[in-house]
């Protein structure tokens, strides 16, 4: 009988965290949620979930930005975040010690890229993106099979882009005003509108803007990249699929029929859509993270 190592996986949230036990979208075995309050309360809930379980190996997708340079004494740590009272938490130190076991630490986002490759809609594939658009906006970018990180990992949901003309929304980002996460995350769309975005209807104007400027976010990760499929989730996402047509209209019209990548926009149907695993992505990226790091220890 083959063993499958157990995986314990911790998505950090900017509003709630889940705690998942598993191997796979096949193999949950338990998954609890924590709302996300302040550090102390937050993680010592998720603790005493652990606690109660036996796994092998620990994966944490976690929001940002986090320190992500392993020769960083701020390794695996929050680095300067909206989030109140988050800004320079550890998460990993502390947890390595308490478990014993192999762990390892992305951003929820190429979490979430990293189970879509294993599992999802990016299968078979070695360039992709999850983009992820609810409390933020964040990006995850795979490409040769590897998340694409510099001397910090990227932050493309705060990518500034052309604005639509006649919207003079000064943005909510706390550090860029009118960047991205600042026009089309849920709390900006709540502020730019005066309404929760459950209050909009599916057919308001207010989507041709959120439209426009996701458009412009697209447009450069595939002048940029060219990745293989987009997949876009996350809480604004997940309940306005029927966007999807007017993301890939707009695209294709942004993308101009240019030189090579004409034949992307011709294609977008087939690459630009929602996650193969749906909402569990991001649970599911904290077991691909875990499964991960016993990959390498394998290897």
């Amino acid at each position: 009988m083959t063993y499958s190592p157990l995986i314990a996986g911790l998505e950090l949230g900017g509003t709630k965290c889940v705690a998942i036990l598993g191997a796979g979208p096949d193999d949950v075995r338990a998954r609890e949620t924590v709302p996300t309050t302040d550090p102390a309360t937050t993680l010592a809930g998720l603790e005493e979930i652990l606690d109660g379980w036996r796994f092998d190996a620990l994966g944490i997708a976690a929001f940002g930005p986090l320190d992500l340079d392993p020769r960083s004494p701020d390794y695996g740590s929050i680095s300067a975040t909206p989030k109140p009272g988050w800004s320079g938490t550890d998460l990993t130190r502390r947890l390595a010690a308490r478990y014993g076991v192999p762990l390892a630490i992305q951003t929820d986002v190429v979490g979430a890229a990293l189970a879509e490759q294993r599992w999802g809609a990016a299968r078979g594939l070695s360039s992709h993106c999850y983009i992820t658009v609810g409390t933020g906006v964040g990006v995850g970018l795979i490409s040769g099979n590897r998340p694409v990180q510099g001397v910090a990992h990227g932050e493309a949901g705060h990518m500034c882009v052309r604005r639509a003309p006649g919207d003079d929304f000064a943005g909510a980002c706390p550090f860029h005003g009118d960047c991205i996460e600042g026009l089309i995350s849920g709390p900006a769309l709540a502020r730019r509108f005066g309404r929760p975005t459950h209050e909009l209807t599916d057919e308001g104007v207010e989507w041709d803007w959120f439209v426009h400027d996701l458009a412009g976010l697209l447009h450069n990760l595939v002048v940029t990249a060219a990745p293989e499929r987009i997949a876009i989730g996350g809480g604004v996402m997940a309940s306005r699929e029927q966007l999807f047509p007017k993301l890939r209209a707009a695209l294709a019209a942004s993308i101009a029929a240019y030189g090579s990548l004409a034949p992307y926009a011709a294609q977008l149907d087939d690459r630009l859509g929602p996650p193969g695993l749906g909402t569990m992505a991001g649970p599911l990226g904290a077991l691909a993270v875990g499964l991960d790091v016993l990959d390498k220890a394998d290897g």
